[in-house]
């Protein structure tokens, strides 16, 4: 048996266990991880980890961090390969019942018995490139989890490969797991001066060949808008009902050429990803995101604009909002780092796959860990539909990420990359 074939059997058993631990971040939640079932999935990679023979720890955060020396000799640069934990909370991540769909043939997946959930070369056209090979989902009920749980397995057995082959050579190597990725606060708590990597990639990107070495610039806004209560029996010329003037926020926004659902390519978005609240008070939780970090400015303002008229067309009503950064477009800085992108599109080389490079319209750890003095270019997970119930992943293409990030490691111990260049 090729070590293709044992990686695609390794990394598919992986991924199927993993998915199925609930690990879903909670954004409302003050606590570090925000969810403690993070905590589940980070326990049972350091017990891998360990099992192989691979220093690990877990911090009380939930970060995993693993390192594997160098075989190659003394002096190399440390190499950082990462991946999240933690699934979207924009759809259910509990009791995921992942579904094997072995030489896709081009026809409709259903996921789900009642076929209310299907995915099909009309709203998944990249099944195009999958023919013949193996594709995993959800069973309609939840989303998958390959955002980023592929990484995850990917990177997982990568580490466990390397072990079982010395004859691959690579200087040190670090394994980091994060947490709380998806609403923004990955690596919050991560002691870059501990981690000691001096480059490192993300394993969290989509399609096979995938290299992204820019990503939007992000800012959340919270917006507090007070109404003022009363007895609804007795509420004429007192009330003034919070709700219904982020109702009229609301709809603004869903008639602004700025939603997501109007955009694509470069273009910016502002977007509502949650309300809280009722007459007296409430809270509407936004997303601003743009390549141009300077254009978040417009976005806020736009957001501002539309809490404005819908204000004073409730006399006694008023809004505060409060913004807060959360990354920044990694390409400035990594544009002076040319080599991270070579290298990964060599390395996807001599796994026999196409490399291309990307923007992504959104952002990774990858973004912050750059902002922070880390390096960090995103490379392809293999997964689709994120975030969905639709969401997925084959086998082939995490088979293809395992070999991509066995290849980067050798390719460091041939070609090392200071961080003094």
């Amino acid at each position: 048996m090729d070590l293709l074939h044992i990686v695609r059997q390794g990394v598919a058993e992986r991924f199927l266990r993993y998915v199925q631990m609930d690990t879903q971040s909670d954004p409302q939640s003050k606590f570090v991880p925000s969810t403690l079932k993070q905590k589940d999935l980070g326990r049972l990679l350091l017990a891998e980890l360990q099992e192989w023979g691979i220093e690990a720890t877990i911090d009380d955060y939930g970060y995993v961090v693993g390192r594997l020396p160098s075989n190659a000799g003394p002096d190399l640069p440390v190499l950082c390969f990462c991946a999240h934990q933690d699934t979207s909370p924009d759809c259910s991540g509990a009791m995921v019942k992942p579904q094997w769909h072995p030489q896709y043939d081009g026809r409709d997946l259903f996921l789900d018995a009642e076929r209310q959930y299907v995915l099909g070369l009309v709203n998944a056209p990249e099944l195009l490139h999958q023919m013949g090979n193996t594709i995993i989902t959800s069973d309609g009920s939840t989303l998958l989890g390959a955002d980023d749980k592929a990484g995850v397995a990917e990177i997982m057995e990568a580490a466990k490969q390397l072990v079982l082959h010395p004859e691959w050579k690579h200087g040190p190597l670090v394994f980091l797991f994060t947490v709380d990725e998806e609403i923004g606060r990955g690596v919050d708590h991560l002691d870059l001066k501990a981690l000691g990597a001096d480059w490192a990639y993300t394993l969290d990107g989509e399609e096979r060949g995938d290299i992204e070495d820019e990503t939007f610039s992000a800012d959340s806004l919270t917006l507090h808008i007070h109404g003022i209560s009363a007895h609804p029996g007795f509420a004429k010329g007192r009330m003034v009902n919070a709700l219904k003037v982020a109702g009229g926020i609301l709809h603004a926004a869903s008639t602004s050429q700025g939603a997501p659902e109007y955009t694509e390519g470069r273009e910016g978005f502002v977007h509502p990803v949650s309300i809280q609240g009722n007459a007296e008070y409430c809270t509407i939780q936004w997303i601003l995101r743009d390549f141009q970090t300077s254009e978040l400015d417009g976005w806020a303002a736009q957001i501002e604009e539309f809490a404005r008229i819908a204000t004073s067309a409730f006399p006694g009503s008023r809004y505060e909002v409060v913004r807060e950064q959360q990354y920044r477009n990694m390409k400035e800085t990594l544009d002076r780092y040319p080599f991270l992108v070579e290298h990964a599109a060599e390395a996807m080389r001599r796994a026999g796959v196409t490399p291309r490079l990307r923007s992504i319209r959104g952002g990774t750890d990858g973004s912050r860990l750059t902002a922070m003095g880390l390096p960090c270019p995103n490379l392809f997970a293999g997964g689709h539909h994120f975030h969905s119930r639709t969401e997925w992943v084959s086998v082939e293409d995490m088979g293809a990420a395992v070999m991509t990030i066995m290849h980067l490691a050798s390719l460091f111990a041939e070609q090392p990359h200071h961080p003094s260049v």
